[in-house]
């Protein structure tokens, strides 16, 4: 139906009673859909893309805005036929088809459908010139995969490509995220080897102390950069806090970075609940988890989910935990964490399903 609706405007607007009513008002609100998309206001901008490709109005880029907005939505699926869209759409050009493939790609990869994840990848590598960033998105994908040994091809090429403290930390995120943190942590230890420029590089180097379970340093790191007003080195002096069991100190930082100029509040409220789990406070978690779930994008409202389900489990409410193990597999299949806790939870919940 969309498609055919579609087709009815183009052919509207190309008559000459109504050329004038398509004026300029497909062009503003594709605009306003691209800054909305940038300011992470991703239902709006999906709704804007939406809007621009029912007026026939750039359908290629159209699709592609309303794919990336799905995609940090947390609709994968649907983000994968909106960028498939995109990429059949006439008019797509060759740099707009490697950027889109990436991101479908990663929504491939988010859905759990790694065959079509990897095809992507491989046709980016064989039709265009690879960059760090599809390096490691392939090495993510093949990491998924098990391929372990083309999962560290890609990796060493990404960060041959970009040897930045970024690209050292999100390889190891990738490998921590599969319990395979040691096989990353060599590149944590070549990246210390730079030495800091700013504010943000000290901040990265305290998260790569934090990950290396250097405390001390990674304090040191970070409090030069919070007093360069970094709001991000806030928030990991709470990590660094927490994980030395500091929960006093840590609440002083979570709160101070929810409080600061351009946080990302979900991500205190997720520090905050943290904190409540570790000292028992498990109704004031759930009241932090809901805030944070008000103010969240799709990542950081996978994290505060997820810390729902271990709340409802510490407080022996395995029902409530379940259903919410549930919804969330279901939201984020690729979490095998989360797919264990569901089995778990249905064994104490008598087989439940």
């Amino acid at each position: 139906m969309k498609k055919r609706r579609i087709g009815w405007i183009l052919a509207a607007c190309m008559g000459v009673t109504l050329l004038a009513g398509c004026g300029g008002q497909e062009r503003k609100t594709y605009r306003q859909a691209e800054e909305d998309l940038e300011q992470g206001s991703y239902q709006t901008a999906l709704e804007g893309f939406g809007t621009a490709a029912e007026y026939g109005y750039k359908l290629p880029e159209s699709y592609r805005g309303m794919g990336i907005a799905s995609l940090h939505l947390g609709e994968y699926e649907q983000a994968v036929d909106y960028l498939t869209t995109a990429l059949e759409s006439e008019g797509a050009g060759k740099a707009l088809k490697q950027d889109v493939l990436s991101y479908r790609a990663t929504a491939e990869l988010k859905s759990g459908l790694l065959d079509d994840a990897m095809a992507d990848c491989q046709k980016l590598a064989s039709d265009y010139s690879m960059t760090a960033d599809n390096y490691y998105l392939t090495g993510c994908v093949a990491l998924a995969m098990d391929s372990y040994d083309e999962a560290a091809s890609n990796f060493e090429k990404a960060y041959a490509e970009d040897a930045d403290y970024d690209m050292a930390i999100q390889i190891y995120e990738a490998y921590l995220n599969r319990d395979m943190g040691a096989d990353g942590a060599r590149y944590l230890e070549a990246v210390l080897q730079s030495e800091p420029k700013n504010a943000e590089d000290r901040c990265s180097r305290g998260q790569v102390y934090y990950y290396m379970q250097d405390y001390e340093n990674a304090k040191k790191e970070l409090t030069r950069a919070a007093e360069q007003e970094s709001q991000e080195a806030k928030l990991l002096l709470g990590m660094v806090y927490l994980a030395q069991g500091d929960t006093a100190n840590a609440r002083s930082m979570y709160q101070e970075y929810i409080d600061g100029e351009g946080s990302v509040p979900a991500k205190g409220y997720n520090g905050l609940a943290l904190c409540d789990i570790a000292d028992g406070a498990y109704d004031s978690a759930l009241d932090n988890i809901s805030r944070g779930i008000a103010e969240a994008d799709t990542e950081d409202r996978q994290d505060l989910l997820f810390n729902e389900i271990v709340v409802y489990e510490k407080q022996l409410d395995f029902a409530s935990a379940l259903t919410k193990a549930q919804e969330y597999v279901e939201m984020f299949p690729e979490d095998e964490e989360a797919a264990k806790e569901l089995i778990f939870l249905q064994s104490r919940a008598g087989g439940a399903s």
